[in-house]
């Protein structure tokens, strides 16, 4: 049975753009339901809540609207005994709740020209919105919604996906996306960036939810970084040679740039350390959006994630000629990326890079959760649908045997970043389960699947039929039972 519990204003007009449309059609219901169509049976052993985001905005842009201007919103599937529950908000942001008010747009949005704005200013601080709809995970016993430019980060509650408030520990810089959790001590670490010096802040916040630690980090400038990775004893930054040309930005502008000449440079810190004791490593030029996993052995950092050989492609030559150029660096197979390994040696300061697959066009990877900060086997990336921020399957990599396996959603369907569920009493790494809400543009509805990590190709052990067809999005957590009782 649904429920209807809240349906927003809106104030979005009728267009052609592609990330207003189809697998990108916003929703403004709110729904509680139990009792849902499922098709195939729900495991018996796996008790916690699954929760996804979407950009998903109430109003119009002032300027050309981009896939991340949208509102943050979140879908939350809870399993326990074999049943399952749902729910989907807004999150409650303060530009959310303006925009309400006002009844209208009042940010111009990624792409538009800042000097067009009502809101002044770069990012999540001026004319950007920050709708908090980029990244979210479970930390201190909420769930932590953020912003990928250095929005303030939104408290939610586990049980009703009710906005408990902005997060009183972020700095007046804000926090970039994808802070990390390390799920032995409860930590997290996070980082920021902004256009002035020393450009980037590192900090800790400790598993009380109070902040412990933060510190500048010198960089030559402004820089576009998005997500950073954790081992046990230390974090990793990036200054990758993508970013704003500080000429540009002392006009107001804020236009990427891919420097042919520069290598990208990665800062390992001590988790507690300060600018003093980064030890930076250069790398082969790229862009990464994300990390997978990093994990110490003997003298070396190790880290895997996503090896961008394009990260400024050329116009995307299937979308209509206005979204030529907005598009291109939303499509995979534009920015062509593949799993990669970088290993950091601390003692002789020396890099090694390597190929870990040969699969392109992945991304959005996810591991067995109990294996952050340690050697893992086990990579479970998203494939890209070919011209589009949409994802097509699934693959599983073997990094010991360098093999994959492949689930295809099927076509007209699409899905997102797919959490691990570890089995209750898993005996190895990838004895356990992957979760997906995907959006079927066929059947025009959406359903949470559930698959056998071992056997990823036999397709969905079960489909959840949701009550409404729900908006295409990117990041997503999952936390188990235990995790909700210990907060």
């Amino acid at each position: 049975m649904a429920t209807l519990v809240n349906k927003v204003r809106s104030g979005l007009t009728k267009t052609d753009h592609p990330y207003l449309n189809g697998a990108w059609t916003p929703v403004f219901e709110e729904y509680d339901a139990d009792d849902m169509q499922v098709i195939g049976q729900i495991p018996t052993d796996i008790d916690g809540i699954y929760v996804r985001n979407t950009e998903n905005p109430a109003h119009d842009n002032i300027g050309k609207y981009h896939p991340f201007d949208g509102d943050g919103m979140l879908h939350m599937m809870k399993l326990k005994d074999g049943k399952a529950t749902y729910k989907n908000r807004f999150i409650r942001t303060r530009a959310f709740e303006a925009e309400q008010e006002a009844g209208e747009p009042l940010w111009i949005g990624f792409l538009g020209n800042p000097k067009n704005g009502k809101r002044k200013g770069w990012g999540a601080h001026g004319h950007v919105k920050d709708g908090s709809s980029q990244d979210v995970l479970f930390h201190a016993g909420s769930i932590l919604s953020t912003f990928w430019q250095c929005g303030e980060g939104y408290r939610l509650s586990p049980d009703d996906l009710e906005t408990l408030g902005i997060e009183g520990w972020v700095p007046i810089d804000g926090i970039s996306a994808h802070p990390k959790v390390d799920h032995t001590t409860g930590e997290l670490m996070f980082f920021n960036y902004s256009t002035h010096a020393p450009y980037m802040h590192y900090g800790v916040v400790g598993a009380d939810n109070k902040l412990k630690h933060y510190t500048p980090i010198d960089l030559p400038g402004p820089r576009l970084p998005h997500d950073m990775a954790i081992s046990e004893n230390y974090s990793v930054l990036n200054d990758f040679p993508l970013y704003w040309p500080k000429e540009l930005v002392d006009q107001g502008f804020y236009v990427p740039l891919y420097d042919q000449e520069r290598k990208s440079r990665f800062g390992v810190i001590p988790r507690f350390g300060e600018n003093k004791d980064v030890q930076w490593f250069e790398a082969e030029r790229t862009y990464v959006l994300h990390f997978t996993n990093c994990y110490e052995e003997g003298d070396e950092v190790i880290m895997d994630g996503y090896f961008q050989k394009c990260p400024l492609p050329p116009p995307n030559d299937i979308m209509p000629d206005p979204y030529k150029g907005l598009t291109a660096n939303l499509d995979l197979h534009g920015l062509q990326p593949h799993l990669h390994r970088w290993r950091f040696n601390l003692k002789t300061g020396e890099t090694h890079e390597e190929r870990l697959c040969d699969e392109e066009f992945v991304e959005f990877g996810t591991i067995n959760p109990r294996y952050n900060g340690k050697r893992n086997r086990y990579v479970y990336s998203a494939l890209g649908e070919k011209g589009w921020f949409l994802f097509s399957g699934l693959v599983k990599h073997d990094l010991e045997t360098r093999t994959v396996q492949k689930y295809m959603f099927g076509e007209g369907r699409y899905g997102s970043e797919t959490p691990f569920i570890p089995r209750k009493n898993a005996v190895d790494e990838d004895d356990g389960y992957l979760i997906s809400f995907i959006t079927d543009m066929n059947l025009n509805r959406s359903e949470c699947v559930i698959l056998d990590a071992k056997n990823i190709e036999a397709g969905p052990i079960c489909q959840i039929i949701l009550p409404h067809r729900i908006c295409s999005g990117t990041h997503a957590i999952w936390a188990e039972a235990q995790e909700l009782e210990e907060r």
